[in-house]
């Protein structure tokens, strides 16, 4: 889930991320990772955006990460191979603060082989930065900032103040799950509004992802019950993305109690051991 609401802010606001990392509001338009490969790119987190001078790579860890340096080694010599007149910049963001030497590696050195790439610490930003762009307040309690919850209440009033609902939804949605990385979330439930974050893309994105699943599994027990199952498998979605229940209580209008049923559910299911694949006979 993570990951997801990094790369539909990179994506939606790429001119106040270009001007967080570029210093210049440069528009940027997404490059699928598919035009870069030489075998897939599996990793959840990285995203290609480019202008025509620039490719800008970003890649959100929440963890360090001991493969990131060779990553980036590996998607700079791709991006070169597909683009060999763009300049290119790369860098690692980690939200989480760490103490793990990980989260300060900046080269990848093999033989003579050597790559370098930028690295930012969000803990070590000012707040600042991150309240001057609507596409950056997001990430403004995971900032540099001695008082996080406060941080969180002057970002909730600045997206009250965004005219375009959706353009607000979306910012508050985000705002809420990113928050919950550094904010226990009965703060974030006082001071976010949830009737301004079910408007949000990403909670439709979750909605309609729930509702194709609850739809096939109650098609044939009446639309009440499948509109059941659909919200449920909503919840159940938000669940595994790590979502807090009481923020999915706000999202799905489920009582907290179902909620915590549901969790309870979907750690048994990944618990459950695995059936093991049927070997198939050896020709003759």
């Amino acid at each position: 889930m993570i990951d997801n609401i990094c790369k539909f802010l990179a994506e939606n606001f790429s001119a106040d991320f270009a001007s967080w990392l570029l210093g210049e509001a440069i528009a940027l338009t997404k490059i699928e990772p598919s035009e870069l490969s030489v075998e897939p790119i599996r990793a959840d987190s990285v995203i290609f955006l480019e202008s025509t001078e620039i490719i800008l790579h970003l890649e959100f860890q929440t963890e360090p990460n001991k493969n990131i340096p060779f990553r980036m080694a590996d998607y700079r010599l791709r991006l070169h191979r597909k683009f060999p007149n763009r300049q290119v910049h790369q860098v690692v963001i980690y939200l989480s603060p760490s103490q793990s030497n990980l989260v300060y590696e900046t080269t990848f050195n093999l033989g003579e082989l050597s790559h370098t790439f930028n690295v930012i610490r969000l803990w070590e930003q000012p707040t600042e930065i991150f309240q001057q762009y609507q596409g950056l307040l997001p990430f403004a309690t995971l900032s540099k900032t001695s008082d996080r919850a406060e941080t969180l209440r002057q970002v909730a009033k600045q997206i009250e103040n965004i005219a375009d609902k959706q353009l607000q939804s979306s910012v508050a949605a985000s705002t809420a799950i990113i928050s919950g990385i550094a904010l226990d979330r009965e703060i974030i439930q006082r001071l976010l509004r949830s009737d301004i974050m079910k408007e949000s893309v990403i909670y439709q994105d979750i909605l309609s992802e729930g509702m194709a699943e609850g739809k096939a599994e109650g098609k044939a027990e009446g639309r009440a019950e499948g509109e059941a199952k659909a919200t449920n498998q909503i919840a159940l979605n938000m669940l595994r993305s790590n979502v807090a229940p009481d923020l999915v209580a706000q999202f799905t209008g489920l009582a907290l109690k179902q909620i915590q049923k549901l969790q309870k559910l979907s750690a048994k299911e990944s618990k459950a051991p695995k059936s093991p694949k049927t070997k198939r006979s050896p020709k003759s």
